[in-house]
């Protein structure tokens, strides 16, 4: 077998040959300590107790070092770690041989061994120990490297990180990784050389380089990178057929160390998001902190969310309201520990639950996230989404409003502008109820003191029903990918911006507006499926495919924030705006509310409550619906 072989399946160095390696330095280091001392002159060397210098040293370490278990680290992953163990170590082999030399003192009126001679041994031990274990390290490595197939990783971001995910990548045992060049936007960096690898421009030549380097994975180890400039990246690597890792923020490293398992596939989710928004914590703390919060639909994704993110302001109470029972008890499951939480199992039409749900816990502010969402299956089962949708937030609004609640923040969707679907036309009736009851209010000699807002925004990524899920599964399942139509796009957003944007909406309300979020560029969806397909190393047509299904039941080819007869204002942040819509009177929204009622009550079939939606929403026009029949007949009277 050769020297190569038997060093490779020699994979972890015996401790007893650590030992003895160990004890043999520290003889050595004792005698280069007399030699120095002395000058190299033997006379004085064996005058001063040679044997019993080197003696004293030895057992000391020897006590140390069983003590402090410093031979226990695996040589070929020396690291800083190993270094502090060995200072601890020699350090400890020093108060033992001083104790002795004052033990010999006390009886011999003698020293065992000059002072000098110990601080030199320690001095020269901790060199010379630590050195041969990155000796050792050295040569696993380069046998190592030397005898199995390399992949080539390009690092972008040459920064602290960028350093760490060097070391990383160079100590992992699973794949042996050769790290051909650091990739930077910041010129001041191009050309200088970190541990023997070069810094690159990231600019225009950076494609060129990969290709002449001969790149076979990038990782991106810098965490202030904009999304148009991550996917500017990640689209020239793919395009090159460059695998693509990203290194996670500081805070989601285990036990505050980066391992190699850490670095994880670039998502699709940090593709489509945007730079974070800023928002005006303060007053979103002042809002919640030490309130009585109820958020509503609260075991859903984005009412889970919102509840997290509520805990971070203390507030002095969270009372969550879901029809999911063991959703629900996860949620509770998770946060009791973190704030006062009581979690109620409820359907926010049941008017005398609610009723007292509120008047049990008094709730200051409301955040109704509560909903059917998915369009299709709101086609199917119009009835139950007038119930939750419709009949629901006007439930919940109307006990807010006599219980004495200040704010009553409602979640909307992009689906209510112009809306296409049953699920669509239900929200833009829940947004007009509860702006109507907010103007009415205002109207009145007594005003009152709740204030009612609403939410807009489009669709959110890892939410259920999100299409990104779908997708994920799909490719696992090694295909189809479905894409309804080769044309359709939708905004995006991430789960926690949603959530922002629900808390700031709260904090700044007046009440009566509908709050939207600049949601950026609106992004193909068909693009969106051949993106996920390079991302997990598959090719598109020969590994996976992508069908056109056609449009589902009431869903649109493109999404909008605004409807035609809207407007925007400012706010302070130039991300958040005021939708400037058309005003409703009450007692017209709340007949048509009355009518849905009555129409589902008396057991009318869905086109009779289709037909009053369409009646209060004139620009509802139905798409690949069964309701379409229903645009060409003159709506009822409300």
């Amino acid at each position: 077998m050769s020297v190569t072989k038997q060093v490779l399946k020699l994979r972890i160095l015996p401790r007893w040959v650590i030992i003895i390696i160990d004890s043999l330095i520290i003889i050595l280091s004792s005698l280069l300590a007399y030699l120095l001392r002395f000058n190299f002159d033997w006379v004085q060397v064996f005058q001063f107790n040679l044997k019993n210098g080197i003696l004293a040293n030895l057992l000391s370490f020897l006590v140390a070092t069983f003590l402090t278990k410093s031979y226990s680290g695996i040589v070929r992953y020396t690291g800083i770690h190993d270094g502090k163990r060995l200072l601890s170590t020699l350090f400890l082999m020093g108060v033992v041989v001083t104790f002795m030399n004052l033990v010999f003192f006390y009886f011999f009126r003698k020293n065992l061994i000059p002072y000098s001679i110990i601080l030199i041994t320690l001095l020269a031990s901790f060199v010379a120990l630590f050195q041969y274990r990155l000796l050792i390290k050295n040569i696993f490595s380069y046998y190592r490297s030397a005898n199995s197939g390399k992949v080539s990783v390009a690092i972008f971001g040459a920064g602290e990180l960028g350093i760490v995910t060097q070391s990383v990548l160079l100590e992992s045992n699973d794949v042996n990784y050769k790290i051909e060049a650091f990739f930077e936007d910041d010129n001041r960096k191009v050309g200088k050389v970190i541990n023997g690898t070069r810094i690159y421009s990231g600019g225009d030549d950076f494609a060129r380089k990969l290709r002449s380097l001969g790149v076979q994975e990038m990782i991106i180890s810098t965490q202030n990178l904009d999304t148009e400039r991550t996917n500017e990246l990640v689209d020239i690597c793919l395009n090159h057929e460059v695998r693509v890792r990203s290194v996670p923020s500081l805070d989601q490293w285990v036990r505050g160390e980066l391992s190699i398992k850490q670095i994880r596939e670039v998502r699709i989710d940090d593709l489509l998001g945007r730079a974070s928004i800023r928002l005006n914590n303060e007053k979103v703390k002042a809002q919640i902190t030490g309130k009585c919060i109820c958020v509503t639909g609260a075991a859903g994704s984005i009412g889970s969310e919102l509840v997290r993110l509520l805990i971070y302001h203390k507030p002095e109470q969270v009372v969550l309201i879901d029809q999911s029972e063991s959703a629900l008890y996860e949620l509770q499951r998770e946060i009791s520990d973190k704030v006062v939480i009581k979690a109620y199992v409820a359907d926010i039409t049941d008017e005398l639950r609610i009723d007292q749900i509120f008047q049990d816990e008094q709730p200051e502010i409301v955040f109704h996230a509560a909903a059917y969402k998915h369009v299709p299956l709101m086609e199917l089962n119009t009835v139950e989404a007038i119930k939750t949708n419709i009949l629901g937030t006007k439930c919940l609004a109307d006990i807010s409003l006599r219980k004495g609640v200040r704010k009553f923040v409602m979640v909307s969707t992009d689906k209510a502008v112009n809306p296409t679907s049953v699920m669509g036309c239900s929200k833009r009736l829940a947004e007009m109820y509860v702006q109507s009851l907010n103007n009415r209010e205002l109207s009145q000699p007594q005003k009152s003191s709740t204030v009612f807002v609403t939410t807009r925004f489009g669709n959110v990524l890892g939410s259920n029903g999100s299409v990104i899920p779908v997708f994920k599964k799909q490719i696992m399942e090694g295909g189809p990918i479905t894409v309804t139509h080769p044309e359709i796009t939708r905004f995006f957003m991430t789960i926690r911006e949603a959530c922002q944007l629900i808390l700031e909406a709260g904090a700044m309300a007046r009440g009566g507006e509908i709050f939207i979020f600049d949601m950026g560029k609106s992004v193909k969806i068909v693009d969106l499926a051949k993106k996920m397909i390079k991302l997990s190393g598959l090719e598109l047509d020969k590994d996976i495919e992508i069908v056109f299904t056609g449009l589902r039941e009431g869903e649109k080819l493109y999404e909008e924030l605004l409807a035609d007869k809207e407007n925007t204002m400012p706010t302070h942040h130039e991300k958040i705006m005021i939708a400037k819509t058309q005003r409703f009177e009450y007692e017209l929204v709340d007949k048509g509310m009355k009518s849905l009622k009555s129409a589902i009550d008396e057991g009318h079939d869905s086109y009779t409550s289709v037909s009053l939606m369409k009646a209060l929403v004139p620009e509802y026009k139905s798409n690949s619906s069964i309701y379409e029949v229903l645009d060409g007949i003159a709506p009822p009277q409300i």
